[in-house]
């Protein structure tokens, strides 16, 4: 699998996604956003934003994982479409993503939310050795109630040394 940077070609597809409840599932904000505001969003993104593609080997595009500038850390959010959830996929994309960011820039914390129930997301932040360092009390309105988060984050002296990338880099 591979990440892929978004391009604004890219955005309809994205657009689909996002208005699709499905795609973030029962863990996440309903959003919907017509294109035009998607685009806006994209072409205002601050410079320390990205976004990417996850994709098979054959290019299909299966997810999308993103960091975006969260105080003194930047913040990983990451979904894969329905039919791939399970795979791997979104562990091995956030172990290539952490050790891009590690190993591009000049930070010291990278960190996560999730709702407090989404099991999968927990799996996938503890593999790429995420710690859970406490629980963020009603901080979302998903799905017509208050939910609690999950707030996880992996310091650059506890990852060390590339998992994947130095090793995808080589081959």
């Amino acid at each position: 699998m591979n990440l892929r940077v978004m391009e604004k070609e890219d955005l309809p597809l994205y657009a689909e996604w996002l208005n699709n409840p499905d795609f973030y599932g029962k863990y996440d904000e309903l959003d919907q956003s017509s294109r035009t505001e998607i685009v806006k969003i994209y072409e205002d993104s601050p410079p320390e934003t990205g976004r990417f593609f996850i994709e098979k080997k054959d290019g299909t595009k299966i997810g999308v994982i993103n960091h975006s500038k969260a105080e003194d850390a930047l913040e990983i959010g990451f979904t894969i479409v329905p039919s791939e959830r399970d795979k791997g996929y979104c562990s091995e994309a956030l172990k290539i993503m952490v050790d891009y960011l590690f190993l591009s820039k000049e930070i010291v914390r990278l960190q996560a939310r999730t709702d407090a129930r989404n099991l999968s997301s927990k799996r996938v932040l503890e593999k790429a050795d995420f710690k859970k360092e406490g629980v963020i009390r009603k901080a979302a309105f998903i799905r017509g109630e208050r939910r609690d988060l999950f707030l996880y984050s992996i310091l650059r002296e506890e990852w060390k040394a590339p998992k994947i990338l130095t090793k995808t880099l080589s081959k």
